[in-house]
């Protein structure tokens, strides 16, 4: 009866052993990659061009100043991680 109760022991510890050593194999390797976050533009005039008279160096001189432009940017991608393939190790 001893006998057969530890070959069964044996037997099933065969069969349970690999599949506690198995680790699996790998199939693909991916690095992760941060990708920034990308904006939009809109330019819209602040100022316009003008011209003026001015006195300088006892001269009426007449002077330009160009338009002024702002920039509104607007967030229309937040930043994100990307997986890329890499070799395995």
């Amino acid at each position: 009866m001893k006998s057969i109760l530890m070959g069964a022991i044996v037997a099933s510890a065969a069969f349970v052993a690999p599949a506690m050593a198995w680790e699996g194999q790998k199939v693909a390797c991916y690095d992760k990659h941060w990708v920034p976050a990308t904006y939009s533009t809109e330019k819209y005039l602040e100022y316009p061009s003008k011209k003026k008279w001015e006195h300088k160096d006892g001269q009426m001189v007449k002077m330009y100043y160009p338009p002024i432009y702002m920039e509104k940017r607007t967030m229309s991608k937040p930043g994100h991680y990307v997986l890329r393939k890499a070799p395995c190790n």
